[in-house]
């Protein structure tokens, strides 16, 4: 029995439907709403804000525009057009629900809760949208948003990580739904649109609230004690080193093997240890090499916090494979945590020195703010991991 049993639920979608008609926002993915434009809007807006996916977005849909072209695109090219926005199993997850939908399907998503959820990447929260967002089934899609509202709304003291209350949830709000149709598609994102408009996780604008009246956490002046969350867990912190080493024919890459970012591009790193970066590189069979200034960077996944040493290097030659500078930008996929290392790039023309160079110097601050933004971007909720 949860302390909301009580709450008048019926009373919520007139009000929030009129506002949101009127304050909606222009979103990419509102535009022509079909199964496979929701579906990779959803899984892109995991863990990503809606200001930072949204140009991720466009590009994406300009290059796959449908099930087909994702399920044949080579892998190197879906991970350029993911690179930025981490967590790349998402990506890799899309490409193969996309292939079983183009293989197994004809290429028209399953219109029901069980198929969608049969298919990699894709959990209870990402199905109810797709449902109710583009086939305007009465499926709740209950992400971080909806549950700070729902929590604030009915002042629940719940934890909002608990199965049994976020099931709770759906089932409430499933009995209010509207009729299936239009009016499905334009609830599920209302609830949304609320908490990430006006019901925000520190500031939420109460007097601007369509369901201020509704709010019970509001009435007693406590919306700062909801929701409820579990008690943030301390990241472990790996220690790492980076090598950027130029050779005369480029920049040397490789593709990890094993762990965090597991098949990804990266600088030449490991973990760090009491060798002397000289001792690595001999180890790894080169000479002849010159080793410039060390540089500090920090990279923040969900649970991990790598502490990185990014040693410039200049060489005759590497034991990885080597691009042209021009090809690292283009044409690899380099996750932020090594990409925000390219001004640690020794000079092209240097005089045997490993110093970082002015172009990447240029490159990098040119490249800060978007970076700024997407460490931003990265929350904390199970399906849709949004702020709560």
């Amino acid at each position: 029995m949860y302390k909301t049993d009580d709450y008048p639920f019926h009373l919520i979608p007139a009000p929030l439907l009129l506002w949101y008609r009127k304050n909606k926002r222009a979103l990419p993915w509102r535009e022509n709403p079909t199964p496979y434009r929701v579906w990779v809007s959803e899984i892109m807006l995991q863990q990503t804000r809606v200001e930072a996916a949204r140009e991720y977005y466009l590009r994406f849909m300009r290059e796959l525009p449908d099930v087909y072209a994702l399920a044949s695109c080579e892998e190197d090219r879906l991970m350029k057009l993911w690179e930025g926005l981490g967590y790349y199993s998402r990506a890799r997850n899309l490409q193969k629900a996309a292939r079983i939908v183009a293989e197994e399907y004809g290429g028209k998503f399953p219109e029901n809760e069980k198929g969608l959820r049969a298919l990699p990447g894709v959990g209870e929260y990402t199905a109810g949208a797709v449902l109710s967002i583009a086939f305007g089934k009465r499926a709740p899609a209950v992400d971080g948003n909806v549950l700070r509202v729902m929590s604030r709304l009915t002042a629940d003291p719940s934890p909002v990580s608990d199965p049994a209350y976020k099931a709770y949830l759906s089932e409430r709000l499933k009995e209010i739904y509207p009729p299936e149709g239009e009016g499905c598609s334009a609830f599920t994102q209302s609830l949304m649109e609320l908490g990430a408009l006006v019901c925000k996780p520190l500031s939420p604008d109460c007097p601007a609230c369509p369901l201020r009246a509704l709010c019970r956490a509001a009435e007693r002046g406590e919306q700062g004690n909801f929701p409820v969350l579990p008690e943030k867990k301390q990241k472990r912190q790996e220690d790492i080193f980076v090598f950027l080493i130029r050779t005369p024919d480029g920049i040397a890459v490789r593709k990890r093997t094993s762990g965090v970012l597991k098949g990804m591009y990266e600088f030449p790193s490991l973990p760090a240890s009491e060798k002397s970066p000289e001792q690595i590189l001999s180890e790894w069979g080169m000479s002849a090499f010159t080793v410039g200034s060390s540089r500090k960077y920090t990279h923040i996944f969900t649970h991990i916090r790598w502490e990185m040493t990014a040693f410039p290097v200049r060489a005759p030659a590497a034991p990885f494979e080597i691009y042209p500078e021009g090809d690292i930008e283009a044409k690899i996929s380099l996750p932020t945590a090594f990409r925000q290392c390219l001004n640690c790039l020794p000079e092209e023309n240097g005089a045997g020195r490993g110093e970082p160079s002015a172009k990447s110097k240029r490159r990098a601050a040119d490249r800060t703010e978007d970076e700024t933004d997407e460490k931003r971007t990265k929350t904390k909720h199970a399906d849709k991991e949004k702020e709560i």
